[in-house]
């Protein structure tokens, strides 16, 4: 498959995954089934926004930059704590989780905006500039724009499964 291709399709799975959040958290009895959902679902998009970046770099020969470095830094080592949260059922590692997707979500927005506006950064490097865009998903979303988006969804996930595993003990009468 050609890179737009595979651009379109990881953009579909996620706007698929962006659906489902949002109706968890707009349905009253949906953020109880994204809480009860959280790990295994955000270990899948953590896992699937890897491959996407494996693929691009190794099938489609795309060159990372600093700044998707810098993203992959931050999402591969998601992908395996939270495929590791998912087997053992370990809800709690939301609080490692969520300040390191804030901190890739961080990242991913100063890349979109680097691409938007690429004369007001000398961060890139002049042979393979943050600035380049390899694919338009849609014809509107780059690759930093959907990493962006997975490691919001991610933290948007760990966070209502915070709150909820909250108030759920809080709810819950002594022992």
């Amino acid at each position: 498959m050609e890179p737009p291709t595979v651009a379109n399709v990881f953009a579909l799975v996620m706007f698929g995954f962006v659906a489902m959040v949002l109706v968890g958290l707009v349905v009253p009895r949906g953020r109880i089934l994204l809480a009860g959902w959280a790990v295994p679902l955000a270990a899948a998009i953590a896992t699937g926004a890897m491959a996407g970046s494996l693929y691009f770099s190794e099938v489609a020969d795309f060159i990372p930059c600093k700044l998707c470095w810098f993203q992959r830094i931050a999402m591969y080592p998601l992908a395996v704590l939270l495929v590791l949260a998912a087997v053992w059922r370990d809800r709690r590692i939301f609080r490692y989780v969520v300040p390191i997707a804030a901190v890739g979500a961080v990242v991913s927005g100063y890349h979109v905006w680097i691409q938007w506006f690429p004369e007001q950064s000398n961060f890139c490097e002049f042979t393979n500039p943050c600035s380049a865009t390899w694919v338009d998903a849609f014809g509107f979303l780059s690759i930093p724009q959907m990493a962006g988006i997975c490691f919001v969804l991610i933290a948007t996930i760990g966070s209502v499964s915070m709150i909820g595993h909250r108030r759920s003990a809080q709810m819950s009468p002594p022992l």
